[in-house]
């Protein structure tokens, strides 16, 4: 059977709506982020500017964090030898997870291999092992809890993205004996969009829901410490399962749980995505450590950041750059179309040196397709300039709406 013209026939599908995905071949250069090294398909390599990392405040090139990850390397080795039942847990897998329950005020933490997989694991052990479970999802969140979800076949209710009236809707007319979990982010992170976790958390306890909390793309960012948006609107306490990712505003690569030390154990215990998966190496744990305690400590990244992002989105008020309103660091500029979204990534990389991913379907619903630009404390005014004056060239040049005031 020629099962290759079967994958091909898909993927030409794929390519003739646009969405076919194509990864730059980038070298990213150790303390010069955002800068990378972009090597052609001729071979050529040049340098480019990168603007849509999730490395949303360099971290990863932080001397402290590339310090903590070569020491441990060179005293640990590389891997961490399997998974934590069968090779044991690591000191430095402890010492990340005690920093990480600190860093959220709970009494526990648990560390995955991605955040993906904290969600995935998480989700799909809490609906299937908990009785008569109902898992309430935001129609906005991301695949791996959607995929947690539905692996836990316990029964799925989808509320309104955001809308706490539709939530409390939908616990009203549960049954009194279903252990109720509701489900949701904080930072939405094509739309940028954050969650009204208070209102969210009154609603849950009126009807006594759990509440999982995916803080992903505002750990590192939020809050005092950068503990989310949980820490920095006070509400932590209030939260059951908070969940974020090692490998975005902290640099490095994992993901991790925290809530009560009960929890974290019956995750621990049962779920298959942290029994059967290999451990976290132990430079990767000790990179992660280092990075939230400095960022516990210091503002300026963040501080810089939000300066960053302000200055953005205001260039591309002036050039009428149509861009979606949020109060995140996110800044999603809207095309609409998939076709000219990649042509647009393409002019950008070619022509003026600005990497960019296109985000289309099924990341985004069609007819959303959008360029997603993630400004940090390491673009300067200058790129922010440079940038602004690229999109407002294509903007002419391939004749694409302007926002109207």
């Amino acid at each position: 059977m020629p099962f290759d013209r079967l994958f091909r026939d898909q993927l030409d599908t794929l390519k003739a709506e646009g969405n076919y995905r194509y990864f730059a071949d980038l070298t990213r250069r150790c303390g010069a982020h955002p800068r990378a090294t972009n090597t052609t398909e001729d071979g050529v390599a040049r340098e480019v500017t990168v603007w849509c990392s999730n490395d949303y405040l360099g971290m990863g090139h932080h001397p402290d964090v590339v310090a903590a990850m070569a020491r441990t390397a060179q005293t640990c080795g590389t891997g961490a030898g399997g998974t934590r039942n069968i090779s044991g847990t690591q000191h430095q897998h402890l010492e990340l997870e005690a920093e990480l329950a600190d860093l959220h005020g709970k009494a526990a933490a648990l560390i995955f291999s991605s955040g993906y997989v904290s969600n995935w694991a998480t989700l799909s052990t809490l609906g299937s092992r908990l009785p008569n479970a109902v898992i309430l999802s935001d129609a906005g969140n991301h695949a791996s809890m959607i995929e947690g979800i539905r692996h836990s076949k316990a029964r799925k209710v989808i509320w309104a993205h955001n809308d706490v009236a539709d939530l409390e809707r939908k616990l009203a007319a549960l049954p009194a004996n279903a252990t109720k979990i509701v489900a949701f982010e904080s930072v939405y992170s094509m739309d940028g969009d954050i969650a009204p976790i208070e209102a969210i958390c009154d609603v849950a306890e009126t009807y006594g829901a759990m509440t999982y909390l995916d803080e992903v793309h505002a750990v590192g960012m939020y809050g005092p410490r950068g503990g989310g948006v949980a820490e920095e609107r006070g509400l932590m306490d209030r939260v059951t399962v908070i969940e974020g990712t090692l490998g975005k505003a902290f640099g490095v690569m994992g993901g991790y749980i925290a809530g009560s030390a009960e929890v974290c154990d019956f995750i621990r215990s049962f779920a298959s995505g942290f029994i059967f998966t290999t451990a976290l190496p132990p430079a990767i744990a000790a990179a992660a450590t280092a990075s939230i305690r400095h960022l516990k400590e210091s503002r300026a990244e963040r501080d810089l950041q939000k300066r960053q992002v302000a200055r953005l989105r205001a260039g591309l008020d002036r050039h009428g750059i149509p861009h979606m309103a949020n109060d995140s660091h996110i800044v999603p500029v809207l095309i609409k179309d998939p076709v000219k979204t990649r042509m647009l990534s393409d002019y950008l990389m070619d022509e003026w040196g600005i990497y960019v991913q296109p985000i289309n379907y099924p990341t985004v619903p069609k007819g959303t397709e959008r360029l997603r630009f993630t400004p940090g404390p390491a673009h300067s005014d200058a790129d922010i300039d440079h940038l602004v004056d690229a999109l407002n060239v294509l903007w002419k040049q391939c004749a694409v709406a302007r926002a109207t005031a």
